[in-house]
């Protein structure tokens, strides 16, 4: 399996990458959201790990305009944004699941 990581803090991104390349899944990253939106739309992702806030493009952003371009990669939404409006809003923009921060390692990977 093939994930995009899409956060923006360093320490954050190499912890999630690490998590699941121990279980052997092939992991990309990007920094910003212009940048993993790009790669994104290469198609090559089983799996999209988003945050919203992020610089350049936020998750929100990131998110519907993939759908727009009939990029239908399951989205997970990892946040710390966890207001009901918040997780609605990812929602409507097109992820697929929603999970705040801070998170257990095993929820995500059931997720």
């Amino acid at each position: 399996m093939r994930v995009l990581v899409i956060e923006d803090e360093v320490r954050l991104c190499d912890a999630l990458c690490q998590i699941l390349k121990e279980k052997k899944y092939m992991v990309d990253y990007a920094n910003d959201g212009e940048d993993g939106e790009s790669l994104a739309k290469s198609g090559a992702y089983d799996v999209i790990i988003l945050d919203i806030m992020l610089p350049v493009k936020n998750g929100f952003e990131v998110a519907t305009s993939l759908r727009k371009n009939h990029i239908d990669t399951p989205i997970l939404m990892l946040t710390a944004r966890d207001s009901v409006s918040d997780k609605v809003r990812g929602l409507d923009c097109g992820a697929d699941d929603y999970m705040t921060k801070p998170f257990s390692p095993d929820e995500l990977l059931a997720r």
